[in-house]
């Protein structure tokens, strides 16, 4: 569950997901990244959150 930045509503609904691959630390590692897009109900704000991290 994710909470909306604007008025803290928790909103669980995901609209998307997708992954990328983050930068890469000082040894040279990427992060793969999986994003979701929410849209909270209360107030109409469109956010991103991580939900998952893992190194490729």
């Amino acid at each position: 569950m994710a909470k909306c930045p604007k008025c803290g509503t928790e909103v669980s609904k995901l609209k998307k997901t997708w992954k990328m691959a983050g930068r890469p630390d000082k040894a040279g590692k990427r992060m793969q990244l999986e994003i979701g897009l929410y849209e909270c109900p209360k107030c109409g704000k469109v956010f991103r959150e991580v939900l998952s991290k893992k190194k490729i």
